[in-house]
């Protein structure tokens, strides 16, 4: 607990999540903003969340229970690449889409036949970019019980990832966060309130 504390205040501290009014790029309006690919900027505070992720993974579900990791680019797979390093593990890739040239496949590295995957993502909102991937996962012949990120939005990503029989784990969630920093006096209760009521889509 002790780590999320300090990541939440991390990562406000350095306007890796900023409160406020925000477009996304799905024309979505949100009281927050957040950008994970800034974390590799700060090497220890990356190194800690990597193993964080590690443990958490191998608290959870145990690393016996996957063969490789997966992600999707750009922001989840700089992730996943440094969680497979650490942990010795076949690291695959889905394109957002097939290249148009060479082989033009959707999944870049050795998938084999029911193979276990464990997709690992930087931000869950909707679950549509993960469930992408893991139909073209699943396509490939992968199976895939668990997805992890860093963040969750609450924006409905558990039930999509569910309708795929797919758990959904996080380090921390949006709620968790505003209600830290909050909790050390970084926001006002009317921006903890305002998240809330996005979790709530009122």
């Amino acid at each position: 607990m002790e780590f999320v504390k300090e990541f939440a205040t991390f990562l406000h501290q350095n306007g890796i999540i900023k409160f406020g009014e925000f477009t996304l790029s799905s024309g979505k309006k949100s009281s927050y903003y957040v950008d994970l690919r800034l974390v590799p900027s700060y090497p220890h505070q990356y190194r800690r969340m990597i193993k964080y992720l590690q443990n958490l993974i191998s608290e959870q579900i145990g690393f016996d229970n996957f063969d490789a990791i997966a992600s999707v680019p750009t922001g989840g797979l700089v992730i996943a690449s440094s969680l497979a390093f650490e942990i010795v593990k076949p690291l695959v890739y889905v394109r957002s889409e097939a290249k148009g040239h060479g082989t033009g496949k959707l999944v870049e590295g050795i998938v084999k036949n029911r193979m276990k995957i464990l997709v690992v993502d930087d931000v869950a909102t909707t679950g549509g970019s993960v469930t992408n991937g893991i139909k073209a996962l699943k396509e490939a012949g992968a199976s895939i019980s668990d997805v992890y990120v860093i963040v969750n939005r609450l924006e409905g990503a558990d039930d999509a990832l569910k309708k795929e029989d797919v758990t959904l784990h996080h380090l921390l969630d949006i709620l968790e966060i505003a209600k830290i920093l909050h909790e050390f006096n970084l926001i006002e209760k009317s921006v903890l309130d305002k998240v809330q009521k996005q979790t709530e889509g009122t």
